[in-house]
């Protein structure tokens, strides 16, 4: 697992990614919601109207809003924009667990320990529907992705099943020209022995993941599970203070990350972006799972890896083309999959060389953006793929030479050292003063077996000689 940000508060309740900035909400049991730059690593915004705890929150796919819920019975609409609760809806009168605006129609979904789920329209800010039937605390209530179709969690006790046990309701909801919606209840799925916290859809297949039932593992109440959008891995977290990661097909774990004091109470999938948030007792943390596309540059073409296949994309054309597959990580090796991508012509032998500095020009700073010097002006150009300026940065200091240095950053080469220059803010983040430079920044890994340092202003290339 692989931090990206992470923060120290109250106890997290609940978590949504924003779609397009780089911004997550937290709900807290304090009864705060932050609203955080999880690539700045700053607050941005805190809301504290809701008395008490807030249990759930979400971003509206493209409008400047938020909804949020909690144990005082209300359902917030915010607007980020203007820093302030636009109306609140109310209709439930006990805690409000979770709330989730709908992909397209003017809806949020809500569900409460009054034992109901409720369809609001916010636009008419009305309710427009109760869902009825569940005779216990309905601890979760979502949306299907691209069907009007709902999934609740409760803790039933019915005569049906033995006591205590749990019901999985899917209803699906049609609605009519006033805008109202009918919701029938289309299945109630049993098999749990204690009551559920939590249902999720997959993103594509006619599957519901409800706790993790099959997957034996987690030693406490599972608080949360998701489906990752992409591979067939199912995330989960727990009272037991771990987060644990499951192969859907092979039903087994891979991987487990704990934490020594906390509780995990909620998760988060980014809708975009290969990014995961979990919330604890003591606040958050934003991660990835895998790391990012790799990219290699080659002549009018972008060699990139995505999901596990090694493809290219001509410039000239624009196709986007399928080269090879790439081997599948052995088991219980998420992380351990490629790292780098170099491109070499043709089979043969490889020769080391060492190429002036003047002859390197350009280095990627993020997944479709890289970055070239131009030393008359002495400025940064910051290109996408279609080879367009994005930005310009005039550097403070004269330099001769960029490196890659981590996304966003550059490690340049000033008079008696190096500098690290972070071009979002056009500051300097730190420098050193000395005239070598560890290999490893502009050498492969295998490399360093083979020579530790390396003057800065050199690149180590390699030279294919045909046999």
């Amino acid at each position: 697992m692989l931090t990206k940000f992470e923060t120290k508060s109250n106890r997290v309740k609940g978590l949504s990614f924003h779609s397009k900035r780089p911004w997550i909400l937290a709900s807290l049991h304090s009864g705060v919601i932050q609203l955080s730059d999880y690539r700045m690593d700053t607050l941005i915004d805190r809301f504290d109207e809701h008395d008490g705890p807030v249990r759930g929150v979400h971003f509206h796919k493209s409008r400047p809003l938020f909804v949020s819920g909690g144990d005082d019975y209300k359902i917030k609409v915010w607007n980020y924009k203007l820093h302030r609760c636009l109306f609140t809806l109310l209709g439930h009168f006990d805690y409000i667990r979770t709330v989730q605006f709908h992909h397209e129609s003017p809806w949020i979904v809500s569900a409460s320990d009054d034992q109901t789920i409720r369809i609001w329209n916010w636009q008419s800010r009305t309710c427009i529907s109760v869902l009825t039937g569940h005779n216990h605390y309905v601890m979760c209530a979502l949306f299907h992705p691209k069907e009007d179709l709902v999934v609740s969690a409760s803790f039933d006790q019915t005569k049906s099943v033995s006591p205590a046990d749990d019901i999985l309701r899917l209803s699906q909801m049609n609605a009519d020209f006033f805008g109202g919606v009918d919701a029938v209840v289309k299945y109630v799925l049993e098999g749990h022995d204690r009551g559920v916290n939590w249902a999720s859809f997959h993103p594509t297949l006619p599957l519901i993941a409800c706790e993790v039932d099959t997957l034996r593992g987690h030693m406490n109440n599972v608080s949360c599970v998701l489906f990752h959008p992409r591979q067939e891995i199912i995330v989960s977290n727990s009272e037991d203070k771990s987060i644990r990661v499951w192969d859907a097909t092979k039903r087994t774990g891979l991987q487990t990350f704990r934490r020594v004091h906390d509780r995990f109470w909620i998760l988060a999938c980014h809708p975009e972006m290969n990014l995961r948030a979990a919330g604890h007792d003591s606040g958050m943390i934003v991660f990835k799972l895998e790391r990012d596309v790799l990219l290699s540059l080659s002549g009018d073409s972008l060699l990139y890896v995505k999901d596990r296949i090694l493809r290219a994309f001509e410039y000239s054309t624009q196709k986007d083309i399928q080269l090879i597959p790439i081997r599948r990580p052995s088991y219980n090796s998420l992380n351990q999959g490629p790292r780098t991508l170099s491109y070499i012509m043709d089979r043969g032998s490889y020769e080391l060389y060492i190429i002036p500095k003047d002859s390197f020009g350009r280095v990627f700073v993020a997944r479709s953006r890289f970055a070239m010097l131009e030393k008359s002006t002495n400025q940064v150009l910051v290109k996408n793929l279609k080879n367009e300026i994005v930005k310009m940065s005039v550097l403070p200091i004269a330099t001769d030479a960029i490196f890659h240095a981590g996304t966003g950053n550059l490690l340049r080469r000033a008079e008696g050292g190096v500098v690290i220059f972070y071009l979002q803010q056009r500051i300097v983040l730190g420098d050193l003063q000395t005239s070598l430079l560890d290999l490893c920044i502009v050498a492969p890994p295998f490399m360093r077996r083979f020579m530790s340092r390396v003057e800065l202003g050199m690149i180590m290339v390699y030279l294919y000689t045909q046999h």
